[in-house]
């Protein structure tokens, strides 16, 4: 599934790619080669901002997720469409169960929104402390939660469908759960200058 930002859009506000990668067992090593090549390639870009790696987790999942942020919607998709990524991605190609899976959105910024707030966003390291402070309990306990699960279901080690949960759980309870109710409760902190 690949979605890019129609020409029309003018969003100078940001932009984030989510990209994953499921890896063909044992690939692991040839796939840190290939980022280090292409991430130097990327933060040297016009308009990057920064470059975020979830690694697997061992034994359990085989997915990379890339989270890469652009100034504007115009600056990501010149490094999505690039001869440079482009040829990049079909080198890697190999190494991956499935293709370049990605999404683009304009970035988190709509949980940091209060109702009203119109535009009024808190600065990026703010966002980031509080959606890491947010995301790693849900990345250490959903596991704990969906494992147990699908073997109670009698479903056995299949990767495939425990990454699936977890990450759908995870990003259930950010959006609809978590970050409106936590948001709430630092939005002082989160909004003073």
């Amino acid at each position: 599934m690949s979605t890019m930002p129609t020409a029309d859009t003018k969003n100078n506000e940001g932009a984030t790619v989510v990209i994953t990668h499921r890896l063909r067992e044992n690939k692991q090593t040839d796939y840190e080669k290939w980022l280090e090549e292409i991430a130097p390639l990327c933060k040297a870009s016009q308009g990057h901002l920064d470059w975020h790696i979830v690694r697997p987790i061992p034994g359990l999942t085989e997915t990379y997720t890339v989270i890469i942020r652009f100034d504007t919607e115009a600056h990501l998709r010149e490094w999505m469409e690039s001869p440079t990524r482009v040829r990049l991605i079909e080198k890697v190609r190999p190494l991956l169960v499935t293709g370049d899976d990605f999404f683009i959105s304009s970035g988190l910024d709509f949980w940091f929104t209060p109702v009203g707030a119109k535009a009024r966003i808190p600065v990026r390291w703010k966002q980031f402390l509080v959606t890491w402070s947010a995301i790693f309990p849900l990345a250490l306990g959903m596991p704990l939660v969906v494992h147990p699960t699908l073997h109670y279901l009698g479903i056995q080690d299949n990767r495939l469908l425990a990454t699936l949960a977890v990450t759908g759980l995870v990003v259930f309870l950010m959006v609809y759960v978590v970050m409106p109710r936590y948001t709430r409760l630092v939005q002082r902190w989160l909004f003073s200058r």
